[in-house]
């Protein structure tokens, strides 16, 4: 997954312009990174169009079956995110070469993504089930897993989150939310921008 790092906006896209608005203000911004959640019949039309521009690594979200993952494949995901580990997805991803991050919430969950082969995972819902705390927890039982906090995550905790030596991402739909799409490309861009300035500035002081 090393084409996926930092911060990774998640977003449920309502219709083509919301798709374009969020590619290019995200393009602007200098986050071109996006997950889409398949929660509406837009989803796989979104990752479509976006895939289709060739500037942003578009990935899909709430994946809950493999035929979602092979209709996400099929429309040019470059990654995949579920909210929790199934095993038929997990491996049908890898099999299919993309990478895939599946949820995770408990140690025997992680036991479970280490023995399909998995070192990178996501911890979801990071806020409901202790946030830094769970890694901090999770990491020194598992020095070979990182993950990705997901759900709970904002602008306001997002450098605690990326200055955790086990968090290799953190996902969160602050930067591509209903309000900021309606707003336009520069609302997006906005955030995005200071979306990779906390990210910047938290490289700089890790050890």
């Amino acid at each position: 997954m090393s084409a996926l790092g930092g911060v990774v906006p998640l977003a449920t896209v309502a219709d083509a312009a919301s798709a374009d608005a969020l590619a290019d203000g995200l393009v602007a911004g200098g986050l071109p990174v996006l997950e889409v959640a398949l929660r509406n019949e837009w989803g796989l039309d979104a990752i479509a169009r976006i895939a289709a521009r060739g500037d942003v690594l578009v990935g899909a979200g709430t994946v809950l079956t493999t035929r979602q993952l092979r209709s996400a494949l099929d429309a040019g995901a470059g990654f995949v995110v579920a909210p929790g580990l199934d095993e038929e997805i997990v491996e049908a991803a890898l099999a299919a070469g993309v990478p895939v991050l599946p949820g995770v919430m408990t140690p025997s969950d992680v036991q479970r993504g280490i023995r399909l082969g998995l070192d990178r995972l996501k911890l979801f819902p990071a806020g409901v089930v202790g946030g830094l705390g769970m890694i901090g927890a999770l990491a020194p039982v598992f020095p070979g897993v990182r993950f990705m906090p997901s759900g709970g995550v904002s602008a306001a905790n997002l450098a605690e989150y990326l200055a955790h030596p086990a968090v290799f991402a953190a996902s969160g739909s602050w930067i591509a939310s209903p309000a900021r799409i309606a707003a336009g490309a520069e609302a997006v861009a906005e955030a995005a921008r200071e979306a990779v300035a906390i990210q910047q500035a938290s490289e700089r002081v890790s050890p």
